[in-house]
């Protein structure tokens, strides 16, 4: 399958994905690009709370993954360097996981060193409130926040810069006016 053929694939597969799936006697609120993100809330891995809302005014990457999931373990050091890199800017990354216990979840947070929060929905609280039916699924939310765009699969660096690198543009002097310049 084509490189063009499998983002159409994925574009096309993010409205099914954010759409309401019926659960029980009730569906699910249907998510739309532009919509305000639900809000979330948790404890992470080390014990700090975690809220959608404490966010405010932060880009934020909402990463619903698997401890099993190829993509996950390949694209994980891709999240990592884009949050070392832009924490001071204001970038936030969490990552949810609803089906590994906690043990697996925290020996995968170690062997990839990540230095975000974690979150296990045990639950499924937080994937039920953005609709999310299988893994990984990355939601980017803006600063005021709004969805702005969500990948199924694997995410990559040109990827992460395409969606949130207007987010972290510096303006730089020349001779006539200021221009952006993209922090690289």
């Amino acid at each position: 399958m084509g490189k063009k053929i499998l983002a159409a694939f994925f574009l096309c597969s993010l409205s099914l994905l954010l759409v309401a799936c019926p659960g029980g006697d009730q569906a699910a609120k249907r998510l739309k690009i532009g919509d305000s993100a639900p809000d979330f809330s948790g404890t992470d891995l080390n014990g700090q709370p975690v809220s959608l809302a404490a966010y405010k005014g932060k880009p934020v990457i909402l990463r619903f993954w698997s401890t099993e999931c190829k993509f996950c373990r390949a694209d994980t050091p891709i999240f990592n360097r884009y949050f070392d890199k832009y924490k001071d800017a204001g970038l936030r990354v969490v990552y949810v996981n609803r089906h590994s216990d906690e043990a697996t979840v925290r020996k995968f947070v170690e062997d990839l060193e990540i230095g975000f929060p974690v979150l296990v929905d045990s639950d499924g609280k937080i994937a039920d409130r953005y609709n999310i039916k299988v893994e990984p699924q990355t939601i980017f939310i803006s600063p005021d926040h709004k969805l702005m765009t969500a990948i199924l699969g694997g995410v990559s660096e040109a990827e992460l810069k395409k969606i949130l690198g207007g987010f972290f543009a510096k303006p730089k002097n020349t001779k006539n006016n200021m221009e952006i310049e993209n922090v690289e």
